[in-house]
């Protein structure tokens, strides 16, 4: 049943990351422009210079608040990450309680501490 969940929760996650990824791509680049145009905007030496750098910076500012909806994007990248950790656990813990010779190893273990 703790499987069916995180296949459900993974499931939703990949579907929302997938909706997002356009926005994610334009949030990372105008994020990238807008970095840039900041260190360029500092290092100008002349005001014609700096004005259009600012103004370079003031759109790609824009369309990074324009890609906000992106974030949704990340946090589906967090929920399935947390989705695939769980289900290795999950996936490990099976494994150990169904192996006949861990259980076996385990029981014999126990029946040699009480004698």
């Amino acid at each position: 049943m703790k499987k069916f969940g995180l296949f459900i929760a993974g499931g939703i996650a990949a579907i929302i990351l997938l909706a997002n990824l356009g926005p994610m791509v334009g949030l990372a680049l105008s994020l990238l422009i807008l970095y840039y145009s900041f260190k360029e905007f500092v290092k100008a030496e002349t005001t014609f210079s700096k004005v259009m750098w600012g103004l370079i910076g003031l759109a790609a500012l824009t369309i990074s608040i324009g890609n906000v909806p992106a974030i949704l994007g990340l946090v589906a990248i967090y929920i399935l990450y947390v989705v695939i950790r769980n289900w290795k656990k999950a996936e490990k813990e099976t494994v150990e309680t169904s192996d006949p010779f861990t259980n076996f190893e385990k029981e014999w273990s126990q029946l040699k501490k009480d004698y």
